[in-house]
């Protein structure tokens, strides 16, 4: 079963990828859905629905949470398929080549299979329940690096972010001041894929989905990494907040987070 929706995975996040790759730097239709800069394009509906098609056309029985989409599907189903079909929205409609497709299946709280594809380089990131991570089918481990000052970190910021609970400005520019190098990619999915693969040392976020993170946990997971809640609790695909490291820097990021929020 496993090695089936992985199959399906990959053939749903190349088709989604070479549909975005036909339109990345073309001139589409780009609506703003809520709050500022939460934007939507065509090309957004035209990759879902090449997903979820695809899909259906191996699991008909499954369901779907999907960004543009929501909850879809059979509603007794077991298996619900985790859709982001283009994460780095922003960054697309910009033509900042900065964003993938993000395709997750999970059964209850266990997420079996994660695929991310970044169309312009060519990368496609998978994970396997059990069965390790992998980037163009090599296997990738999260990094070796022991000390978050000589390390490079990734970030996030929610589109209410004057609002947020979560103090994420606080926390950006505690860790700046320190002198620890900060990269803010625009994509939540890339971002763990990065971490993953050993690129980045620590990511934190607060405020996404499960579309935004499905993928990315298993992959983190599967390639050797941690991956909590700001305060050090056990992480679910609803969470409020993310943080995934190599697990050697993640108690002092812990530790930076809850500093800011005194």
């Amino acid at each position: 079963m496993l090695e089936l929706l992985e199959k399906c995975a990959i053939e749903a996040a190349l088709k989604a990828g070479a549909i975005l790759k036909e339109g990345f730097g073309s001139t589409f239709e780009i609506k703003n859905k809520t709050g500022i800069n939460n934007l939507v394009t065509e090309y957004d509906f035209k990759a879902e629905n090449a997903i979820i098609e695809t899909i259906k056309s191996y699991f008909p029985e499954h369901k779907f949470l999907a960004e543009e989409t929501g909850d879809t599907g059979k509603e007794d189903s077991d298996y619900q398929w985790v859709i982001d079909p283009l994460d780095g929205t922003v960054n697309f409609a910009h033509a900042v080549p900065v964003f993938c497709v993000s395709i997750a299946v999970r059964k209850g709280k266990d997420v079996l299979c994660g695929v991310i594809y970044h169309p312009l380089l060519d990368e496609l990131f998978v994970a396997v329940n059990g069965g390790g991570a992998y980037l163009n089918g090599k296997t990738i481990s999260i990094s070796d690096s022991d000390d978050m000052k000589t390390s490079l970190l990734v970030t996030g910021f929610p589109y209410n972010v004057n609002e947020n609970p979560h103090n994420c400005v606080d926390t950006f520019v505690g860790i700046v001041q320190s002198g620890i190098p900060i990269r803010r990619l625009g994509s939540a999915a890339l971002d763990l894929a990065y971490v993953a693969a050993g690129r980045f040392d620590g990511f934190w976020e607060s405020s996404l989905f499960p579309w935004d993170m499905a993928a990315g946990y298993l992959l983190v997971k599967e390639a050797g990494g941690k991956i909590t809640q700001y305060n050090g609790d056990e992480f679910w695909l609803d969470s409020p907040t993310i943080l995934a490291t190599n697990g050697l820097i993640h108690d002092q990021i812990l530790k930076s987070i809850n500093y800011s929020k005194k």
